[in-house]
């Protein structure tokens, strides 16, 4: 709550530069406010009686947003990327998964690999145990497995997630 919005009797009141002022009345508050040119800002509603404080509210949101748009900046953002496979997939179809797999990691997305059972295949899912296990041993270099083959449903999901760069790689770039 802000200036007029205060309601309350009486504050204990602290000053810009964090001072204690004491409890006084809430229009005593407000005079000091604008004699000052600053905002009353309560910060401690449910305390007894509430805790406000002077200070230049737009400066306050302003610098606010301002440090939210730099941690936003600095945050990475991991996306998801999706091969499929399937339990009889042949070897030039898994080349070409591995190299979407290899470009994904590098740019540093994490990929989910599927196999999708379909008829009878899942009464022999340990043939898709085996495609996932092989396709994780080409893309060892690249990605670590972060969730090993599951099968849920119909479906066999693992998860790769890049690998760390070594640290005289991580200097170069």
């Amino acid at each position: 709550m802000i200036n007029d919005a205060i309601r309350d009797r009486e504050v204990r009141l602290v000053d810009e530069n964090g001072e204690q002022l004491g409890v006084m009345p809430t229009q005593q508050a407000m005079a000091l406010a604008d004699e000052r040119q600053l905002d009353l800002v309560k910060i401690a509603p449910q305390a007894k009686p509430p805790v406000c404080k002077l200070m230049d509210y737009g400066k306050y949101r302003f610098e606010q947003s301002k440090r939210e748009r730099e941690i936003r900046k600095n945050q990475k953002v991991i996306t998801i990327k999706e091969v499929h496979l399937s339990a009889t997939i042949q070897d030039h179809d898994v080349d070409v998964r591995y190299r979407a797999a290899v470009k994904f990691l590098q740019e540093g997305s994490k990929v989910k690999v599927s196999i999708r059972f379909r008829g009878r295949q899942i009464a022999h899912s340990e043939i898709g145990l085996e495609v996932m296990n092989s396709f994780a041993e080409r893309v060892k270099e690249y990605g670590i497995v972060e969730r090993r083959p599951l099968v849920e449903g119909r479906n066999m999901i693992m998860i790769l997630a890049p690998r760390e760069k070594d640290p005289k790689e991580a200097a170069k770039a």
